[in-house]
């Protein structure tokens, strides 16, 4: 992941940024669709992702123990790749760029048949910084593009959209082999993309499960899957601009992606969520020599690797996971310093049948200083308290920005469901800045 674009400037335009939250507040989103089966996804072998890693390892080993833009690693890495794909039935394109001096390569595979008028793309960054063999970063993405990307071929897949998979170069320079890609499409060319799917960094030794909120059918897609792990997933916001999805989401292609974390720490709310370590970055080694073979987390790999096949493989047959029925509420509610009482955020819910689901999502974007102070409730129409978060004095961070899965199904879904908050401890204020519900 580059560190060259600059980061979002704060986490309550989390939600702003994808335009998934309304100007007025509450209204429903959208009403749930119609949806044919699709091709079953398969189980991508997270062995051969790593045997994919392991390759990379030895060539970074062989070149001088890296991997980057300009180095015989990062084109052994490309030849590896090609090779692969060639076997495996893909029409493969290299596309050449300078970049510092250098001469960098995108290789670009398209699978036969499909839409030509609706592409679908999935692409990582395959280069790696120079002082290290890059194998999280961005060796985890590319391996797991790659070995999804076989799976098409192993089954035959003959989906609705054109596939098409891309490895950039010079990523970790800012960008530039997929800047160098969307720039030089035609316009006509660039309106057949109908989404684009970036994976960077999604193996990191102590995960967590971001999803990116930029396209609403392709984030829906990506929670469905983690929801039927019962993993639950957050808005991705420390690399959000900082990968290869920014040159598509600049020019107007709806994208989405999953990511691991980088050198952020991760909080003792997520270390209660997902394991691992609080007070720890997510990755230790983030551009660093030890970003090795040794710098991986099997299951987030596994996971993710899944992830990617489960994306194409519905995205790509035109059969989507909808996003259901969706509300919010917009209005800021400010959260009284302890030991106020509790404040709550209304939404009213109609003309949804039945009990609400098993995975009901609430996404909460709350502005506060000290968010370990806060504990935050989803109540019912009925008044049954579903705790989303409780408190915690070890997490100083600023901000609620999250998406939680909630089992509703006891309840009715129609009437008024409430955002509860309450502040347990003093010296920090915030307010609720917006909040949805999604059945």
């Amino acid at each position: 992941m580059s560190l060259s674009v600059s980061r979002r400037l704060a986490a309550v335009t989390a939600f702003a940024v994808a335009g998934l939250f309304a100007s007025t507040a509450p209204a429903a989103l959208a009403a749930p669709t119609a949806v044919t089966a699709a091709p079953t996804p398969p189980d991508i072998p997270v062995a051969n992702v790593k045997a994919h890693l392991a390759q990379f390892q030895s060539i970074a080993t062989s070149n001088g123990g890296n991997r980057a833009h300009g180095r015989a690693g990062y084109k052994a890495s490309l030849d590896y790749v090609k090779a692969k794909l060639d076997a495996a039935g893909y029409t493969t394109t290299i596309q050449t760029f300078t970049s510092s001096g250098a001469t960098g390569y995108n290789l670009i595979a398209d699978w036969p048949g499909g839409d030509p008028n609706s592409v679908l793309m999935a692409g990582s960054h395959l280069d790696s910084v120079s002082s290290g063999p890059g194998i999280n970063d961005n060796g985890s993405g590319s391996a797991a593009v790659l070995e999804t990307a076989l799976a098409v071929s192993r089954a035959g897949l003959q989906p609705t959209k054109h596939l098409r998979f891309g490895w950039w170069g010079a990523e970790e320079l800012g960008l530039v082999g997929s800047k160098y890609y969307v720039n030089n499409l035609p316009s006509a060319e660039r309106a057949k993309i109908s989404g684009y799917l970036n994976f960077d960094m999604i193996g990191s030794p102590n995960p967590g499960y971001f999803v990116y909120d930029d396209d609403p059918t392709i984030e829906q897609t990506f929670k469905t899957y983690f929801a039927g792990l019962n993993v639950p997933t957050e808005i991705e916001t420390e690399g959000d601009g900082r990968s290869d999805h920014a040159p598509f989401k600049n020019v107007g292609i709806p994208v989405g992606g999953l990511f691991t974390g980088a050198g952020y720490t991760k909080t003792a709310a997520q270390a209660q969520k997902w394991g691992g370590t609080a007070g720890q970055a997510f990755d230790r080694c983030y551009h660093s020599s030890c970003d090795t073979t040794a710098n991986i987390n099997d299951t987030a790999l596994d996971r993710n690797s899944d992830a990617v096949a489960y994306a194409i493989w519905n995205l790509g047959a035109a059969t989507p996971v909808p996003p259901g029925p969706s509300f919010e509420n917009t209005t800021d509610v400010s959260i009284p310093d302890s030991p106020g009482a509790a404040v709550t955020s209304p939404i009213t819910v109609s003309g949804v049948a039945g009990n609400a689901p098993a995975t009901t999502k609430v996404d909460v974007n709350i502005v506060h200083t000290y968010r370990g102070d806060l504990v935050i409730d989803l109540v019912a129409p009925d008044g049954t308290a579903y705790r989303l978060k409780n408190s915690s004095s070890s997490d100083s961070a600023d901000n609620v920005v999250a998406t939680y899965t909630v089992n509703a199904s006891s309840e009715v879904a129609n009437g008024v469901w409430k955002l509860q908050v309450k502040d347990v401890a003093g010296a920090d204020v915030g307010y609720i800045n917006s909040w949805r519900i999604t059945f």
